[in-house]
């Protein structure tokens, strides 16, 4: 298939198949969706055999062997039953890909039809259930922009047919025009680059250093205290909820965070990451709304980070582990994977050094003698950042010289806090709007705090206690800012977007390395900005 061109039939269809084609789903999807029913029949009919069977005693028990095969019927029927409704299911269940749209019809009762559009597609997952990867089959979810939850799921698919439909509706949502020379051409999936691994072994030390064996730990110390001083040992009691959630949460966080790869491809970036239960991200250049890295303070023994994002169509972050780790973009990595990652959102960072102001935003922290003035005028370290005023360090002892903000050509940068750092980054044309917020205490210092509306996620961008004066001109500036960055977005497609941009990405190591890797950098042009 030529460069610029996507096929007319929709993937996932036979050769032969025309364009539009309403298409079924994997005959074993019901199955592996419903296969709890199953096991419950089963356990619920075959529970007191495989007991008798262990005790050594008959298979039928022999008050009820006059009512064996009425009981035998009975399960029988119901077992039938729900495979005729499995089976419905499946054969009521089509999906179409056809005129700048995706659709997927599902009941025999109670019919439903979903929908979206191609070119609102924000991002596309793969994700393999253990029982999926046993039998080959992946479930195939994209979001759309303003949905609180997946737009459309087709599962189960073949792994090959999956990947096929997902190359071809990100060839379509990037607005790649189809080829008039090969109409029935399948799309061949973009080649990818794999940037980064998060090695296991600093995924379970990020665990082990985390707030919650912190609280955990504290918490087993003050229970042993407790019990040594009133020899009551009651107190360990309360030590076994708080263990068991704890393994739960550690084996959710290595279960879904285990083997975690970033690589970057032409239709976006592509996260895999699983240990049984494996999922493949595809999230569209342009797509991320608003970008976070953190680090706790026992982090900062290693030097690692953890970056989360808001993306368009998510929603925000639940408590489960499957929500949070769909916005997580890196789970913990050192500063050169930050850069890498950060240099994939944000191409073009707006800056002749992006990698001291990036440095300066997560690390760095305005001195005191790079404070200007005593009467309450902010400061700002070497890398730009203005920080509260000195008039309001009574309301952030330990902080205030931390919580600052900084605007590039491209973006707005937002960092605070002492001990659990973080820093904030917002495209400028991501910025919905914004409002000056200010309570009692701080109108008696004459501070804000100025908050951005982006889509809803885990990342809440908020600069904290700026000054009123400064508040008010960041108010205006990044309104103006924010305008004509959209005016410069003037198409939905991604690739369009794609091939306007001239800068390549900043980004740790080699610079001919990074224009490879870069789906925004032209063949053979060589870019004098600093790499990091």
């Amino acid at each position: 298939m030529k460069p610029g061109a996507a096929p007319a039939a929709p993937a996932g269809a036979q050769a032969g198949t025309p364009d539009g084609a309403w298409l079924r789903v994997h005959p074993a999807s019901p199955f592996v969706r419903g296969w709890v029913a199953l096991a419950a029949i089963g356990f619920f009919f075959f529970r007191d055999t495989f007991e008798r069977m262990l005790r050594g005693g008959p298979l039928i028990d022999q008050q009820l062997a006059g009512r064996a095969p009425w009981l035998l019927l009975g399960g029988g029927v119901l077992l039938l039953l729900t495979v005729l409704g499995y089976i419905l299911s499946w054969y009521f269940t089509r999906y179409q890909v056809a005129e700048g749209y995706v659709r997927l019809n599902t009941g025999f009762l109670f019919k439903q039809q979903r929908q979206a559009r191609l070119d609102r597609v924000q991002a596309i997952d793969i994700v393999q259930p253990l029982l999926a990867r046993i039998f080959g089959l992946a479930e195939l979810k994209f979001e759309v922009a303003d949905a609180g939850e997946s737009a459309v799921r087709l599962a189960y698919l073949r792994m090959d047919e999956a990947r096929q439909l997902r190359a071809a509706i990100l060839a379509r949502a990037a607005g790649v025009v189809p080829d008039p020379a090969h109409p029935g051409e399948a799309a061949a999936e973009a080649p990818e680059h794999t940037v980064l691994t998060v090695p296991p072994r600093r995924l379970i030390g990020s665990l082990v250093l985390s707030e919650q064996s912190v609280f955990i730990v504290v918490g087993g110390v003050v229970s042993v205290a407790l019990s040594a001083l009133t020899e009551n040992r009651s107190f360990y009691l309360f030590l076994i909820p708080a263990a068991l959630g704890m393994a739960a949460a550690y084996w959710n966080a290595i279960n879904r965070g285990y083997n975690f790869t970033a690589a970057i491809s032409p239709d976006g970036i592509r996260l895999r990451y699983g240990l049984l239960d494996t999922q493949a991200q595809t999230l569209p250049p342009g797509r991320i709304q608003a970008l976070r890295v953190s680090q706790p303070p026992l982090w900062r023994i290693f030097g690692w980070y953890r970056i989360q994002v808001n993306v368009a169509g998510y929603g925000a972050a639940g408590v489960d582990g499957e929500s949070s780790s769909r916005t997580t973009l890196l789970p913990v990595g050192k500063f050169p994977d930050v850069l890498t990652m950060l240099s994939l959102v944000l191409p073009d960072p707006g800056t002749p050094d992006p990698v001291g102001t990036f440095r300066a935003g997560i690390t760095g922290i305005a001195g005191p003698d790079e404070t200007r003035g005593s009467a309450g005028e902010p400061g700002a370290d070497d890398a730009g950042f203005v920080t509260t005023p000195r008039r309001a360090r009574l309301l952030a002892p330990l902080g205030w010289r931390r919580n600052g903000f900084t605007a590039t050509d491209t973006a707005l940068l937002i960092r605070s806090g002492r001990w659990w750092r973080h820093l904030v980054v917002v495209p400028h044309q991501r910025t919905q709007s914004m409002a000056l917020e200010q309570g009692p205490l701080a109108r008696r210092f004459r501070v804000a705090d100025l908050v951005l509306h982006t889509t809803a996620g885990p990342v809440s961008p908020r600069l904290i206690q700026a000054g009123l004066d400064e508040g008010r001109a960041l108010l205006d500036a990044q309104a103006a800012r924010a305008r004509a960055a959209r005016k410069r977005q003037t198409s939905e497609h991604w690739l369009d977007q794609v091939r306007a941009l001239s800068a390549e990405p900043f980004q740790s190591g080699d610079p001919s390395r990074t224009a490879e890797l870069s789906p925004t950098a032209e063949p053979n042009r060589q870019d004098d900005r600093q790499h990091g």
